[in-house]
């Protein structure tokens, strides 16, 4: 399956390229103010989580390669159609177009992998796709920041361009991997059974609150830094590389623990924990004046929190492949994979306020969620193990009224 790996990896180039430079480009050169901006991601990522179910409904019944190339088609196309914008409404439509081809992308490719990978091998490949996609973006991120240095609106535009080849050149990609049979609607069942599916989405709004880590390095740690702890601002950066090479490197090793739902179960359990205890120690780092000595407890932080990541990363794959049934992967992993999209559209304005208003307290709130959530995924998956059909019955996947 290296092209599916391969298609990853140059998609992800083009999105770490985006997720450096757009902000600064929709402000600077667009013109938006910064409110204006969250305004569109935050309607784009709400309009793309629900998409993402329907896309990926649509791939079960046409076919994931084909659905999941016609995506990556149509996410360069919005790509593309970000180079005129020039108004806060016109960018709240582009930006909803994108996400929703992102979230359908991500369902219909999710639904591809269980389609061309057996069920044990699910997990460890798509910590393989994972790990490609951390260095994807770390190259992107390189590109954008090239861009960024340069600062003129020649150098915005051509990220985006390189962000819609690399969409165009994963197309290509996806095309050569094998098909995969769709699956017609039985008849009498509902059209999009995973919304009716009680225990799977529990175990997707568990999910959901274990994602909210991801705007930590992105946006929280960097503020926190700057205005609560002595350590010094390039702090941000070692941190970041830490997580992305630790990604790379860790993330299939970690992936092989994880065997069947029991053991997923308890990798997110530990997550949750993990993540609690590396709150703890970011909320220490404001104690005391010595820069060294914050940047060491932050330092320690990072590291206990990308183990978590990497362990909840590991057991919500396996617990969202293993819990869907065959014919339904992709609106399945359309539903699961919305926590991405609302992690990005939440995270940002719960955290912040949060954390740096709350300060300590808020820490303790934020990995006290984490806790919480590993703790509950367990019996939640019980839950959901009873209402799948026994082996060997031949009769629909339940849905539950």
């Amino acid at each position: 399956m290296k092209r599916l790996t391969s298609a990853q990896l140059i998609s992800s180039v083009g999105d770490g390229a985006y997720y450096v430079s757009s902000a600064l480009y929709f402000t600077l050169i667009v013109g938006l103010s910064p409110a204006q901006v969250g305004l569109g991601l935050t309607v784009g990522w709400a309009v793309g989580s629900v998409a993402g179910v329907a896309l990926g409904q649509l791939a079960d019944r046409r076919g994931p390669k084909g659905t999941a190339v016609l995506l990556a088609l149509g996410t360069a196309a919005s790509v593309t159609a970000f180079l005129f914008v020039g108004s806060v409404y016109a960018f709240v439509i582009a930006a909803c177009v994108y996400a929703c081809f992102q979230c359908g992308l991500g369902a219909a490719r999710q639904a591809l992998l269980a389609g061309l990978i057996g069920p044990a091998e699910r997990t460890t490949f798509r910590a393989r796709l994972q790990a490609m996609s951390n260095a994807g973006i770390a190259i992107g991120a390189a590109f954008g920041g090239i861009a960024l240095a340069i600062g003129t609106r020649e150098a915005f535009l051509t990220v985006f361009v390189v962000d819609a080849l690399a969409f165009v050149a994963a197309a290509l990609m996806l095309r050569k991997v094998p098909s995969v049979a769709p699956v017609p609607m039985r008849a009498g069942e509902p059209s999009v059974a995973v919304l009716r599916d009680r225990p799977y989405a529990l175990l997707a709004l568990l999910n959901m609150i274990m994602l909210l880590y991801m705007p930590l390095f992105s946006l929280v740690l960097p503020l926190w830094i700057s205005t609560r702890t002595a350590a010094p601002s390039w702090l941000v950066s070692a941190m970041l590389v830490l997580n992305t090479a630790s990604v790379v490197v860790f993330q299939v090793r970690v992936a092989r623990g994880v065997t069947g739902l029991r053991g997923a179960s308890r990798y997110v359990r530990y997550a949750g924990l993990l993540l609690f205890v590396s709150c703890l120690i970011f909320s220490f780092s404001a104690m005391g004046d010595s820069a060294w000595a914050a940047a060491l407890v932050l330092l320690a932080g990072a590291a206990l929190q990308v183990v978590g990541e990497m362990a909840q990363a590991a057991g919500s794959w396996e617990i969202g492949f293993g819990l869907a049934p065959d014919g339904k992967q992709g609106q399945y992993q359309g539903l699961f994979g919305a926590g991405t999209a609302i992690a990005r559209m939440l995270g940002p304005v719960l955290l912040t306020g949060l954390i740096l208003v709350g300060g300590t307290v808020g820490w303790v709130v934020l990995g006290g969620l984490f806790l919480l959530a590993g703790t509950l995924t367990a019996p939640a998956v019980r839950w959901a193990e009873r209402t799948r059909p026994k082996p060997g019955l031949e009769v629909s996947p339940p849905v539950l009224a």
